[in-house]
């Protein structure tokens, strides 16, 4: 008898689990509703776009001498490790070359769990060690020679923060992690376990095997085996509202998202010169701004009824 295809295998595996879910629900209503609001919870933290921390400032020795901004990001979308002794996961996106005036200059994005850099902010010498290990992952990855001594710039982030988060969501993101675990319940991982199923959502390579005495954990890089997402492209109408003497006062976009329910299911992002609307698994939008906004004073409402998200951005 024939093995079953990988897509039957993946379907018997989602029915198994519908019906463990569904005798949870019968059996133990309350524990099925925690189960459910840590999975959105988890979910929420999920879709959360990447935060500028700080850049750091060094140098390209090889092949070319020129500057090199490492822009480290917080994102709760890349795991944090699960022991002190275990790697740190990290998310990166492409090196990009870029010029400022008569300056050429490189950048990268590498992204990290919060939490990482909150407990190195703490320790100057884990930091400095978190640090070095950045650098040596960029240059084995992209085979350059770095200047070791650096600065930490006085912003956070080099570029825009469109570019970060294209930058980053770019390559291959990390899949939810549904790892927290109640007293007398079932997780999510624990579910998958008991169906015998192999976690192979993230795949790590791991790097710096020149330092593997260090008592301090190495770093990985996460991949993904998940599959593109695939987004439709809203039908959308944007307006200039004006004053009596033909100022520009407000931008007005009205996005039509008839497949979403609540406000809650949408994403948005804000700059002084871009929007980017997201509904994950539905829509993507992105638009460059006619004028420039005051992006924290920045207001949506959603028409559930007419499944319309209204986004009012002033001008100032």
């Amino acid at each position: 008898m024939a093995a079953p295809s990988r897509p039957e295998h993946m379907l018997s595996q989602v029915t198994q689990l519908w019906s463990m879910l569904d005798e949870m629900a019968e059996g133990s209503p309350e524990s099925y509703r925690r189960f459910m609001q840590l999975q959105l919870e988890d979910a929420k933290q999920y879709c959360a776009p990447p935060e500028p921390h700080l850049c750091l400032q060094t140098h390209i020795l090889d092949p070319s001498e020129k500057s090199l901004f490492i822009n480290l990001c917080r994102w709760k979308r890349v795991p944090a490790p699960k022991s002190p002794t275990d790697p740190i996961p990290l998310s990166a996106g492409p090196l990009e070359e870029m010029s400022d005036k008569a300056e050429l200059y490189s950048v990268i994005d590498i992204a990290y769990n919060p939490t990482v850099l909150q407990r190195r902010e703490e320790n100057q010498a884990e930091m400095d060690h978190l640090i070095h290990l950045t650098f040596k992952y960029v240059e084995e990855h992209y085979h350059l020679s770095l200047s070791h001594s650096y600065h930490i710039a006085t912003f956070t982030l080099k570029g825009s923060l469109k570019r970060m988060k294209q930058s980053l969501r770019g390559g291959p993101p990390p899949a939810p992690l549904f790892n927290r675990n109640t007293r007398n319940e079932l997780t999510l991982d624990q579910i998958r376990h008991s169906l015998g199923e192999k976690d192979s959502s993230n795949a790590m390579l791991l790097l710096n095997k020149d330092v593997t005495q260090s008592k301090v954990h190495l770093i990985e890089e996460i991949a993904s085996m998940d599959l593109p997402e695939e987004f439709i492209t809203p039908a959308y109408e944007m307006t200039i509202t004006k004053d009596a003497n033909r100022k520009p006062l407000n931008i007005e976009l009205k996005v039509e998202l008839p497949k979403v329910s609540s406000v809650s299911e949408c994403e948005l992002s804000i700059s002084r010169d871009d929007v980017i609307v997201e509904v994950p698994e539905k829509y993507r939008l992105q638009l460059d701004l006619p004028e420039l906004v005051d992006e924290e004073a920045t207001t949506a409402t959603f028409n559930k009824g007419k499944g319309v998200l209204l986004i009012t951005m002033p001008i100032p």
